[in-house]
């Protein structure tokens, strides 16, 4: 009998944000096939019994190519097992899941696709940023900076649409990326933040504007850009001070009506004091 293949997402790196069902195909699993990003904490929940494959490919170093991952998958499910393809973040956004499903199609293999927190939630939650706001942004944009070779994306189409960009992977040349988005119509004052080791030890948030994005030492990778007037609602203190002596609240934050509501709130707080 064939089994079948479970495409899980693990989520930013903290194990706390794995869905229930993810733990119990793990605990389950004859065998997984996991990404280099897939924590130890979340590795240890699998069945002391299951398989281990590390088919992870960073930074260019490539220790398996992706159709071996299609033969890996094709012949585990094939003899039986039940097998969990665990990538980091979700499965359907820049984790190939594409290329994977059209490889099991082929070879009439049941599969099952399991959502997971992808990087841009997981990033934006870890440092408070709104990735859409009804003042500033109605929508939101995942872009890779990893492109395959020839690829040469219109970013000026999709900065003009106001909307907030999410950028996978933009890579150590901040100075490039950086002029890439000013060359797409977003001004030097735009603000970014970048998230390093997201829900990892070690994650970090730097925010910043584009301007000073070019001369911003890399921090250690994985890495995602946030860009957009939404990082201004992130914490004031975790602003640069060049950024904070030079970034302006939403115009809104100041109107009459807002300052009229902030008043009654305080009134309202005093009296259950």
């Amino acid at each position: 009998m064939k089994g079948k293949v479970h495409l899980v997402g693990a989520g930013p790196g903290d194990p706390d944000l794995l869905t229930i069902k993810a733990v119990k195909l793990l605990r389950c699993a004859d065998a997984v096939l996991h990404d280099d990003l897939v924590p130890p904490q979340i590795l240890e929940l699998a069945s002391p019994a299951s398989q281990l494959y590390n088919v992870g490919k960073r930074c260019g170093v490539k220790k398996i190519t992706q159709e071996e991952i299609h033969f890996l998958l094709i012949a585990l499910a094939s003899s039986g097992f039940q097998v969990v393809r665990l990538k980091s973040g979700d499965p359907l956004i820049f984790g190939r899941a594409g290329e994977e499903i059209d490889a099991l199609r082929r070879s009439n293999i049941d599969f099952e696709i399991v959502p997971g927190v992808t990087a841009a939630l997981g990033a934006a939650a870890a440092a408070a940023i709104p990735l859409t706001h009804r003042q500033v942004s109605h929508g939101v944009v995942f872009l890779t900076g990893q492109l395959a070779d020839g690829e040469n994306p219109d970013w000026m189409r999709l900065a003009s649409s106001g909307a907030t960009f999410v950028i996978y992977m933009p890579g150590r040349d901040y100075a490039a990326i950086a002029s890439r988005l000013r060359a797409a119509g977003l001004a030097a004052e735009t603000p970014c933040a970048i998230v390093s080791h997201l829900g990892r030890t070690g994650q970090q948030v730097e925010l910043r504007t584009l301007q000073q994005l070019a001369h911003t030492t890399p921090l250690p990778a994985p890495t995602l850009l946030i860009v957009g007037e939404v990082v201004r609602f992130a914490p004031r203190d975790s602003f640069s001070q060049e950024y904070s002596e030079r970034s302006q609240l939403a115009p809104w934050l100041a109107s009459a009506e807002i300052q009229a509501l902030f008043l009654q709130a305080q009134g309202l707080a005093s009296d259950k004091e």
